[in-house]
């Protein structure tokens, strides 16, 4: 079966929702569905607010060339897009999005930075499988996320039902803190005045590149 024209990054997520949904068990997914639900109404990972000024941060990129945000924020606006990792299919699906688009964000003088708690490792095999042309940040033990209100602890329940897919976090992210952040897109002005965010407890919406055009537009 071809697989689908998909208009949105937003259709190609709830396509493969229902893709992934054949495959998990009920006891999984209703883990899943509990742990989002807990985090929406935890209060917790609730993001920074709209005109806060952007926290400072010198991350390495998927080679370990390191990437301070005061440095590259006097260049033009920059984006900042938080996201758990390549064991993550809507990740990755976000990050193939961000890449149909890239040409068209730095041409309208912007940067995007992707940031995970994945290892360097982890990280460039994703930047090679995707094809990406933009940085993706290593944020260990998720120390960005934490200063962007985006860190969260997964509950215990849950470690088991990531294991049993082949999702071990202590490998992954090359620590034990099994910690995460809610996958977020800031963006950012040349000031480094936050002018846009999007944030979701539920893992399978993310922003749509477009949107972010959008919003880069008005800032150029």
């Amino acid at each position: 079966m071809d697989k689908p024209h998909f208009q949105s990054l937003r259709e190609e997520l709830d396509f493969t929702t229902i893709q992934i949904a054949d495959f998990l068990t009920r006891e999984v997914t209703d883990a899943f569905t509990r742990s989002i639900e807990e985090l929406r109404t935890s209060g917790h990972a609730k993001g920074l607010p709209l005109g806060s000024i952007a926290p400072d941060f010198t991350l390495n990129d998927h080679t370990e060339k390191n990437i301070t945000l005061s440095e590259e924020i006097v260049k033009g606006p920059v984006v900042l897009t938080f996201f758990r990792g390549s064991w993550c299919p809507y990740c990755n699906l976000e990050m193939q999005a961000y890449q149909k688009q890239i040409d068209t964000i730095n041409s309208l003088g912007a940067q995007l930075f992707a940031i995970s708690p994945q290892s360097p490792a982890h990280s460039l095999t994703m930047q090679e499988n995707n094809r990406l042309s933009f940085p993706i940040l290593c944020d260990t033990n998720n120390q960005v996320a934490e200063k962007y209100e985006l860190r969260f602890r997964l509950p215990e329940y849950l470690h088991d039902t990531y294991q049993s897919l082949d999702i071990d976090l202590t490998r992954f992210n090359s620590d034990d803190s099994w910690t995460l952040p809610i996958p977020a897109t800031y963006i950012l002005d040349k000031q480094g005045v936050i002018r846009s965010v999007s944030l979701d407890p539920d893992y399978k919406k993310r922003m749509e590149p477009t949107e972010v055009i959008d919003i880069l537009r008005t800032l150029a």
